[in-house]
C-alpha cells in the first residue's frame, strides 16, 4: 500500500513537471498578446470610439474567439491530427498527404497548402519576437517618459543576446521556462481580478449577444476591428505545433486550469480600464498595475516575451529539420544542443536569418503598434490551411461522413475566412511584409522540391540497371579488392554514377558492395525495428535501405552497424564512403514546371547545402568524393 501511494506521487510530481514544462513552451506567444491585442483594438489605426456599447462587443468577441479558435478547433479538434504523435504543419501536410495517395490531383494541391502553411508560420516566427519584445520595453514609456527613445535600441540588445545564446542550446533556461510563464498568468488574473472589482460590468461581455449587436452596428468597419481582435489568438499554432514534446493532455490542462482563466480576466480587465478612463488606452496593459508595481510587471513582461520569443525560434529550428527532411530544403547545419531531449536542436543559418529579420522589423517599424499592422496576416493564414487539412484528416483517416466533415469544416472556416479577410486590409500598413516574405519562402521550398525531383528523374532515367552491372561483374571477373564500399544513391535499382566511375577508372571493385539508399519518410520517427532493410542480389553487391522520419537526423554509420542484428557484419575500420560532387551544369532546355530562374535559384541552394559527410555524420577520413556533372 506504502509503495503504491509512492507511484502515485511521482506520477503525480511527474504529470506537474510536463504540465509546468507545457506552460512555458507552448503558451509563451498566446500568453504575451494582452501587451498590445486589446489596445489596438481602441488606439489603431481603426482605432474605435470608446463607450460601453463598444467595449462590451470587443470583449465578447475576445471571449469567444478563445472559445472557438482555441479551446474547439484546436484543443479538441486539431490536436487530434497528430502524425504518430507529432504536430505542427509539414506534419498535418505529411499525414493528410499520406492517406490521399492515387489522386495526383489532390495530392499536388495539398503539398502547395503544405509549402504555403509553412512559409507563413515562418513568417510569424520573424514577427512575433518583434512585436512581443518590443511591447514589453514600450512599458518603460509609462515609467520614464524621457527612455523613449531608447525603447527600439533596448528592445534589439534584448534580441540579439537572445539570438546569440541559441547555439549552447536552451535545457538549462527551460528549467525556469514553466514557473516564470506560471508567475505571468497569475500576474495577469490578479491585475485583471482587481480591476474588473471596480467595473463588474465588464463581465455581461460573456453573452455572445454582445459581440453580435457590435458586429451589426459597426458593419463594414467591424472587419477592421476584427484584424485587431485576431492578436489574441495569435500563437494558436504553437498548441499542434509542440504536441510531439509534450501530449495533448497537458495541453489541455494548462489551457483550462491556467492560461483561458488568465486571459479572460485580464482582459476583461483591460476593458474596465478604459471605461473608466479612456485617456488611458494607449497604455492600456500597464494601466492595470499600481504604481509601486509597474517596473516589476515590465521586467516580468520581458522575461514572457523572451520566452515567447524562444519558443517560436525553436520552433523555426524544427520546423527546418523537418522540411530538410522532407526534401523542401537543401541540408542544413543541424546541431544537437541537448544529449537528453532530441527535440532541441540549433540551425545556425535559421538562426542568423531570423535574427536579420527581426533586427530590420525592429529599426523599420519602430513600435508595437506600427508592427501591429504586419502581424496577424500570416498566423491568420496558416490557421485557414490548418481548417482545410482538417477536413481531409476527418474525412480520411477517421472516416466522418461528407456532410459531418463538411458542417465541422464550414464552423471554423467561416471565421477563418472572416479574419483573413480582417487581415488583409492591413497589407497597406504593414501586412505586406508577411506576405512577401511568405511569397519568397513558398519559392525556395517549392523549388527545391521540384528541382531534386527533375534531378532524380534524370538520373534514373540514365543509370545503368543493377542487373545488368552485376552480369558484367559475373562475366569480367574484375580484381576484388579487400574491405567494403558504401555508395550513396537514390535509386537503389540502379548503378551509381560514383560507383561507375570508380570502376572505369580504377579497374576494380571491392569485395563488399553496398549501394545506400537514405529515405526520408511522411511519419515523424521510424522503429529501428524498421529503419533498415537489406538484399542481397549476389556476388558481393548488396542494397542497404535506411528509413528516418521527419523529426530524425540520419546517422549512416551507427545505422550500418546496426545491421549486425540482421546478421550483416560490417567492420567500420574496413568502411570506404564513396560519395558524388555534383557540379550541375544549367542548360536553355525548358523542363516543366522549371523555367531557368528556378534552375539557377536551385543551383544557388545546391551549391550552399550541407555536405554529405556532415549532414549524415560520416567519418571524413572514410569518405573518397568523386566528381559529377549533371545537366540540369
Amino acid at each position: 500500500m506504502e509503495i503504491d501511494t509512492d507511484l502515485e506521487k511521482k506520477n503525480s510530481h511527474s504529470a506537474q513537471g510536463v504540465l509546468l514544462a507545457a506552460l512555458g513552451v507552448v503558451y509563451g506567444d498566446i500568453g504575451t498578446s494582452p501587451l498590445y491585442a486589446l489596445r489596438e483594438c481602441f488606439t489603431g489605426t481603426h482605432g474605435l470610439v470608446i463607450n460601453r456599447p463598444a467595449v462590451l462587443g470587443v470583449l465578447s468577441l475576445v471571449f469567444w474567439s478563445l472559445i472557438l479558435i482555441v479551446t474547439i478547433k484546436y484543443l479538441i479538434f486539431i490536436l487530434r491530427a497528430d502524425n504518430r504523435g507529432e504536430g505542427g504543419m509539414f506534419a498535418l501536410s505529411a499525414l493528410v498527404s499520406d492517406v490521399a495517395r492515387g489522386n495526383v490531383r489532390l495530392l499536388n494541391a495539398l503539398a502547395i497548402l503544405g509549402v504555403a502553411g509553412a512559409s507563413l508560420v515562418y513568417a510569424d516566427a520573424m514577427i512575433t519576437p518583434a512585436i512581443s519584445v518590443l511591447s514589453a520595453v514600450e512599458g518603460l514609456e509609462k515609467a520614464a517618459p524621457g527612455l523613449s527613445p531608447f525603447v527600439v535600441p533596448i528592445a534589439a540588445g534584448i534580441v540579439i543576446m537572445l539570438f546569440a545564446v541559441q547555439s549552447v542550446g536552451t535545457a538549462g533556461v527551460g528549467k525556469i521556462f514553466g514557473p516564470i510563464v506560471l508567475v505571468w498568468f497569475l500576474t495577469l488574473g490578479t491585475l485583471g481580478i482587481i480591476s474588473i472589482v471596480r467595473n463588474p460590468e465588464v463581465l455581461a461581455a460573456i453573452n455572445p449577444l454582445h459581440a453580435f449587436a457590435f458586429l451589426i452596428e459597426q458593419k463594414l468597419s467591424s472587419f477592421f476591428i476584427l484584424g485587431s481582435i485576431f492578436l489574441v489568438v495569435t500563437g494558436s499554432e504553437a498548441l499542434y505545433a509542440d504536441m510531439g514534446h509534450f501530449g495533448p493532455r497537458p495541453i489541455r490542462m494548462g489551457w483550462a486550469m491556467v492560461v483561458l482563466p488568465g486571459l479572460t480576466l485580464n482582459y476583461f480587465g483591460q476593458g474596465a480600464v478604459v471605461l473608466r478612463d479612456p485617456d488611458r488606452a494607449p497604455t492600456l496593459f500597464f494601466e492595470l498595475a499600481p504604481s509601486p508595481l509597474l517596473i516589476p510587471l515590465i521586467l516580468l513582461s520581458c522575461a514572457a516575451t523572451i520566452i515567447a520569443s524562444q519558443a517560436m525560434i525553436s520552433g523555426a529550428f524544427s520546423l527546418t529539420r523537418q522540411a530538410v527532411q522532407l526534401g523542401y530544403l537543401p541540408r542544413l547545419e543541424i546541431r544537437q544542443t541537448s544529449k537528453h531531449s532530441f527535440g532541441q536542436i540549433y540551425v545556425p543559418m535559421i538562426n542568423w536569418l531570423l535574427l536579420a529579420g527581426v533586427l530590420t522589423l525592429l529599426f523599420s517599424f519602430g513600435s508595437s503598434s506600427a508592427l501591429a499592422g504586419a502581424y496577424g496576416l500570416a498566423i491568420s493564414g496558416a490557421m485557414l490551411i490548418s481548417s482545410i487539412f482538417l477536413y481531409h484528416a476527418a474525412r480520411r483517416c477517421w472516416g466522418w461522413p461528407q456532410l459531418l466533415a463538411t458542417l465541422v469544416l464550414l464552423c471554423f472556416l467561416i471565421p477563418d475566412s472572416a479574419f483573413l479577410v480582417a487581415n488583409l486590409l492591413k497589407i497597406p500598413n504593414g501586412g505586406w511584409f508577411p506576405l512577401v516574405l511568405a511569397s519568397l519562402l513558398g519559392v525556395v521550398l517549392s523549388t527545391w522540391k521540384k528541382g531534386r525531383q527533375v534531378l532524380h528523374e534524370k538520373l534514373a532515367k540514365e543509370s545503368l540497371p543493377l542487373e545488368l552491372f552485376i552480369e558484367e561483374v559475373g562475366r569480367i571477373k574484375p580484381h576484388r579488392v579487400e574491405g567494403t564500399a558504401v555508395f550513396l544513391t537514390g535509386n537503389p535499382t540502379g548503378v551509381p554514377v560514383t560507383l561507375l566511375h570508380n570502376y572505369k577508372h580504377n579497374k576494380v571493385l571491392h569485395e563488399r558492395i553496398i549501394l545506400l539508399n537514405v529515405l526520408s519518410e511522411s511519419i515523424p520517427y521510424v522503429e529501428e525495428t524498421s529503419r533498415s532493410t537489406v538484399t542481397s542480389p549476389g556476388l558481393g553487391f548488396h542494397t542497404v535501405r535506411l528509413r528516418y522520419g521527419f523529426s530524425e537526423s540520419p546517422n549512416v554509420p551507427a545505422a550500418l552497424e546496426k545491421l549486425s542484428s540482421l546478421g550483416f557484419e560490417i567492420n567500420p575500420l574496413k568502411i570506404t564512403y564513396f560519395l558524388g560532387r555534383e557540379t550541375l551544369v544549367i542548360s536553355r532546355r525548358k523542363i516543366k514546371g522549371l523555367p531557368l530562374w528556378r534552375k539557377r535559384l536551385f543551383l544557388t541552394l545546391s551549391r550552399n547545402a550541407q555536405t554529405a559527410t556532415r549532414f549524415f555524420e560520416i567519418p571524413p577520413n572514410r569518405v573518397i568524393e568523386l566528381g559529377v556533372q549533371i545537366e540540369l
